[in-house]
C-alpha cells in the first residue's frame, strides 16, 4: 500500500514538473529569452536590451525560466548571469529547448533579438533608468 502511494506521488511529481514546463514555454518573452540564451549567456541587463523590455519582465522571464530548470544563474557580486543548465536539465526538457530552437529559425523577430543581443551592454544597476530613458524617445 505504501508503495502504491510513493508511486502515485513520484508520477504525479513528474506530470507537475513536465506541466510547469510547458506552462513557462507558453509565453512569447520567454520563448524569445530562451532563444537568446541558446546564443550565449546574459545578465538581465542584456535581455532588456535584446528584447526591448523591462527589467522587471526580463527578470520574472528569467526567474520563470530558472525555476522551471531551463537555466542555471551564476553570481558575481550584483551580477546574475543566465545560461542553458545543459547538463542538470531533465532529458525531455532538452528536446523542448531544441523544439524551440527549431521552431524559431529564420523567425524575423527572433532574428532582430539576436541582432539587438550582439549590441548589448552589460552596463550595471542603472542600465534600467538608461533603457527606459532612451525607450521614451521613440
Amino acid at each position: 500500500m505504501l508503495r502504491c502511494k510513493i508511486m502515485h506521488i513520484v508520477r504525479g511529481w513528474r506530470m507537475r514538473e513536465t506541466v510547469k514546463a510547458f506552462k513557462v514555454l507558453s509565453d512569447e518573452t520567454r520563448l524569445r529569452i530562451l532563444r537568446l540564451l541558446l546564443e550565449r549567456e546574459c545578465c538581465v541587463c542584456e535581455v532588456m536590451q535584446a528584447l526591448e523590455i523591462s527589467q522587471a519582465k526580463a527578470s520574472r522571464g528569467l526567474t520563470a525560466l530558472y525555476d522551471a530548470g531551463f537555466l542555471k544563474m551564476e553570481k558575481d557580486g550584483l551580477w546574475s548571469f543566465y545560461s542553458i543548465d545543459k547538463e542538470g536539465m531533465k532529458d525531455y526538457m532538452s528536446l523542448l529547448v531544441e523544439a524551440v530552437t527549431r521552431g524559431l529559425q529564420n523567425n524575423r523577430v527572433a532574428e532582430e533579438d539576436h541582432e539587438r543581443l550582439r549590441k548589448a551592454a552589460r552596463v550595471g544597476p542603472s542600465c534600467a533608468e538608461k533603457i527606459r530613458t532612451k525607450n521614451r524617445g521613440r
